[in-house]
């Protein structure tokens, strides 16, 4: 059943974000900012847009991509040419009341068109740039275009996914920009904390190939003092046992029970309580030594079974357990219905449209999807004449010029 778009006061509500980047790692953290009640300016080039407005799946060439409406949501869209002067004039007049500039434009380029840090914080001291890119703002490399791609394969996750017969891989979202987002989010939040206190503004600098070098636990001190380089393992993470996809008489569970109280309820579940107090298993580096032996023991035990079976002793037992879902199961499973992990939400062109809601859930401000992307420089007379007192002819002239 579709739902009326709710939205409850947001945490960010009271806070507004210029939004100049385009695809994902600048705009994933502006939706994120969105989502918590920000008020979200998307600055997009007159005439073009972001090229996210023609990324990914279509239903039809008449309607904009499917990716399109999640990433902006709760966004406002004005048009602006950063490259003119009179283009970086009217940016520079939208600065007084913003709290953050995010952008994700290669390092250089803010400070080409004369909108360094140095010089929007002369107008705003308390601006929070959050500024995105695939090497960091300063290093010998900073100056390189650097796509999610080259981040992911730098910050060493390219190297351990897949199987480990086959070439590096890669997962099937954009996990390396995603990521440089969130970190992005998180350190404006940081920013605005401090600020609070010093009412000073600062750079956050989020570099993609470092946003995935920290989800990488302890690869790198792994090699330092052991020499050991992971390399692909598949489906699962080495000497960490038993985690893994195991089959059963009509499909396949996944079960994580890599902790001894929890392996000791998985032996009960299997009815095979003998084997938490077997030396060879009793220990988690015991287990991780008989990783194969175990995970194929447990295949026999499982493929005896049928999956609903599987799934109800795990449960019975406390053994952490599940199925591996796609988009279908998504929208059948009862626990996301009952959380609205996933919403309905109206589309001007497309209709009703399912998307993820917004995460993490706050008690007191929850915030929420308040629309879905706006159209190309759809704002503009709301921003420029509301907030910038603009005139009508004033619109006209730069609209003629292309400026907007």
């Amino acid at each position: 059943m579709t739902r009326p778009i709710e939205f409850s006061h947001g945490a960010l509500s009271d806070l507004t974000v210029l939004e100049l980047g385009s695809l994902i790692a600048g705009p994933f953290c502006g939706q994120i900012m969105g989502d918590l009640g920000a008020d979200v300016i998307k600055i997009e080039p007159p005439g073009q847009g972001d090229p996210m407005r023609l990324w990914g799946r279509v239903q039809d060439d008449s309607v904009p991509s499917l990716w399109w409406p999640v990433v902006s949501r709760n966004k406002k869209s004005i048009t602006l040419d950063l490259r003119q002067a009179e283009g970086q004039a009217l940016l520079k007049a939208l600065l007084p009341k913003v709290d953050f500039l995010l952008e994700n434009f290669r390092p250089g380029t803010m400070e080409k068109w004369g909108l360094s840090y140095e010089a929007l914080s002369e107008i705003n001291p308390r601006l929070i740039m959050i500024r995105v890119s695939g090497y960091g703002q300063s290093g010998p490399y900073a100056h390189r275009a650097g796509f999610g791609a080259i981040g992911e394969a730098m910050g060493g996750l390219r190297y351990v996914v897949g199987d480990p017969s086959a070439p590096p891989s890669r997962m099937g979202i954009s996990i390396g920009d995603s990521l440089a987002a969130t970190f992005a989010c998180v350190g404006a939040l940081a920013a605005l904390h401090y600020r609070d206190k010093t009412g000073r503004g600062q750079v956050v600098d989020s570099a993609i190939y470092e946003a995935v070098l920290n989800m990488m636990e302890s690869l790198v001190t792994e090699y330092d003092k052991t020499g050991y380089v992971r390399e692909r393992t598949g489906a699962i993470l080495p000497n960490v046992a038993p985690s893994n996809v195991y089959p059963t008489a009509d499909g396949l569970v996944l079960i994580a029970a890599n902790q001894d109280a929890v392996f000791r309820r998985l032996c009960e579940a299997m009815e095979r309580p003998e084997l938490a107090a077997a030396a060879e298993y009793s220990t988690h580096h015991a287990r991780g030594r008989r990783q194969q032996e175990l995970d194929a023991l447990i295949g026999r035990w499982s493929s005896g079974l049928g999956t609903r079976e599987v799934l109800e002793r795990m449960d019975r037992h406390g053994v952490p357990a599940g199925l591996i879902y796609r988009a279908p199961d998504m929208l059948e499973d009862p626990h996301f219905a009952a959380r609205d992990a996933i919403v309905t939400v109206k589309h001007p062109s497309l209709g009703d449209l399912k998307m993820q809601n917004v995460a993490p859930k706050l008690s007191e401000t929850p915030g929420g999807i308040r629309w879905v992307a706006p159209a190309l420089g759809e704002h503009n007379r709301e921003i420029y004449a509301g907030r910038l007192g603009l005139t009508d002819a004033q619109l006209a002239e730069l609209a003629a010029k292309r400026v907007i």
